[in-house]
């Protein structure tokens, strides 16, 4: 089924920003940036993009998270399962640097990273209470992979009660195919997917 026919049937609706908005910055880590690592791609326009949105953020004092995923048990049983399906968790392991934020990212004053084990960055961290605790009631979703961690989280987004906004430029994935439909099914069912401008450009409501 095309786009036409996703929207004839009322998929692809406008969610829109509510009062107040945070920024997840989603595993832009060594281990997911270095394309010559096993989980690695080249995501160097996409960091340009997800730097202008944290300034932006930084000068309206809206929240901005970090997160990585690491592997702090030598033998990844903290991983579960996961590592059956992808070696390359490995490259993930506390004891090397793929879990480290990659540095061409401009982190904002106060940091705050979660770590987390699994897809979502909701999954095992306190995303949800501190999202809360901030009065937000909007996601801008940037970071990678789009078709997994970006999806993953933007669904839970979407299910914790959080608006969903996912930064077309800023998100990446090591297959194109992948990412272009991850964009299609996010914004036929469980977010909206804008252009960087339109996040910059962003009026939330009631302002």
């Amino acid at each position: 089924m095309d786009e036409q026919a996703f929207k004839a049937r009322g998929f692809g609706q406008t969610i829109g920003f509510g009062r107040r908005s945070a920024l997840v910055v989603i595993d832009v880590i060594k281990g997911f940036t270095n394309p010559d690592l096993p989980l690695g791609a080249d995501l160097s326009s996409q960091i340009v993009a997800i730097n202008a949105l944290i300034a932006d953020f930084a000068a309206r004092r809206e929240p901005v998270f970090f997160t990585t995923v690491r592997y702090d048990e030598p033998d990844l049983s903290d991983a579960g399962i996961w590592p059956l399906k992808q070696g390359g968790l490995k490259t993930l392991a506390a004891s090397g640097d793929g879990a480290e934020l990659d540095p061409r990212l401009s982190l904002a004053a106060g940091e705050r990273t979660l770590v987390k084990k699994y897809a979502s960055s909701f999954f095992g961290t306190d995303l949800s209470s501190r999202l809360v605790a901030e009065g937000v009631d909007t996601l801008v979703i940037t970071g990678c992979t789009t078709s997994g961690c970006v999806r993953a989280t933007a669904v839970d987004s979407l299910q914790n009660g959080f608006r969903p906004i996912v930064v077309r430029e800023a998100v990446g994935d090591r297959s194109q195919p992948a990412h272009e439909q991850s964009l299609l099914d996010l914004q036929a069912k469980y977010a909206d997917v804008v252009s960087l401008d339109a996040a910059l450009m962003r009026e939330m409501a009631g302002a």
